[in-house]
């Protein structure tokens, strides 16, 4: 994806934030794909935050980016599945960061946002 479109991602990923107790803790991408780093509230399943992060994400980045679209393998921006993990005692913020930046094919993950996860204490 361009630097343009990373922006626009990033943008409306933290507009996101404002209206759904979803906070991005980390945004990155390498090439093709997109990683975030999350912390959001018990009453949202995983199911439902990645739905609504696909289908606001995706709507707004063809309404800004209409040449996407026409990129895209089958016009869609996002695919079918995706990868949730959660942090407890058998996986810390630490352990999950390093396993999304090691994903990608081309090891060129770059950070788009970053924040420090919140603690309770």
């Amino acid at each position: 994806m361009s630097q343009e479109v990373d922006n626009s991602l990033k943008e409306i990923c933290l507009e996101i934030s404002k209206r759904y107790q979803i906070e991005f803790l980390e945004i990155g991408t390498d090439k093709n794909h997109v990683h975030f780093l999350l912390q959001s509230v018990p009453t949202y399943s995983p199911t439902r935050i990645v739905t609504i992060i696909k289908i606001l994400t995706a709507r707004e980045i063809f309404k800004k980016h209409p040449e996407v679209k026409k990129i895209l393998w089958g016009g869609e921006f996002w695919s079918d599945g995706y990868f949730v993990n959660t942090v407890s005692k058998f996986g810390n913020e630490e352990t999950i960061t390093k396993y999304v930046k090691e994903q990608g094919r081309e090891k060129k993950y770059k950070v788009l946002h970053k924040t420090i996860q919140l603690t309770l204490f």
